[in-house]
């Protein structure tokens, strides 16, 4: 019976059973919200149009989409981003015309990325919402870089949307020599050659 205690005892205190591995899952999620005084059709014409994204996106630098194309469900594109040097593959996730846009983004192995727009009318203008979530155990590592221009997006959005709505003047020609400057060169442009026809 000593000898069986003893070996319970010895099991148990000196040689306890090793914890099951825990599996840990980092998760990290912002959202940044502006309002806008674009219509809510402008707003999702500038979102959606995924060939001039990188004009206006402070993370996205170039994309590989053509001309004209839509983001739709199912729609798998690459861009190059400002912080990764290599191609990162965009998967179009969900989409509701007009209210919200849901991208899922793979950059690297243990880190995967989703992105969501969201388009609504208030009596204040049109709100424009930007969500990230990042997954993985290089979310802390990879929001450390990406924080900085994740907050610009919802801004950057808004401001690409309203230019594109300013009035632009057409049908003018510009001279060249509107101004002073200008104008100065071409006077005494001109009278140099007078003076070398009357000599």
């Amino acid at each position: 019976m000593f000898t069986t205690c003893f070996r319970w005892i010895w099991g148990t205190v000196w040689h306890p059973a090793s914890p099951a591995p825990v599996s840990v899952k980092r998760t990290l999620e912002r959202t940044y919200q502006v309002v806008s005084t674009a219509s809510v059709e402008t707003l999702w014409q500038t979102v959606t149009n995924l060939a001039e994204m990188a004009s206006w996106h402070p993370l996205i630098t170039a994309t590989n989409a053509p001309n004209g194309l839509k983001a739709k469900p199912g729609l798998i594109y690459r861009v190059f981003t400002r912080w990764l040097p290599v191609p990162v593959k965009i998967f179009v996730e969900r989409v509701l015309p007009g209210e919200l846009l849901s991208v899922r983004i793979f950059p690297v192995p243990g880190l995967e990325e989703r992105v969501i727009y969201r388009i609504e009318s208030t009596v204040w203008g049109t709100q424009v919402s930007y969500s990230v979530t990042l997954r993985g155990w290089l979310s802390p590592f990879a929001w450390s870089l990406l924080k900085p221009y994740a907050a610009q997006v919802a801004a950057a959005l808004a401001a690409a949307a309203e230019e594109s709505t300013r009035p632009t003047l057409t049908g003018t020609r510009k001279l060249p020599y509107q101004d002073l400057l200008s104008l100065m060169m071409v006077m005494s442009g001109g009278l140099a050659v007078l003076q070398i026809r009357n000599s």
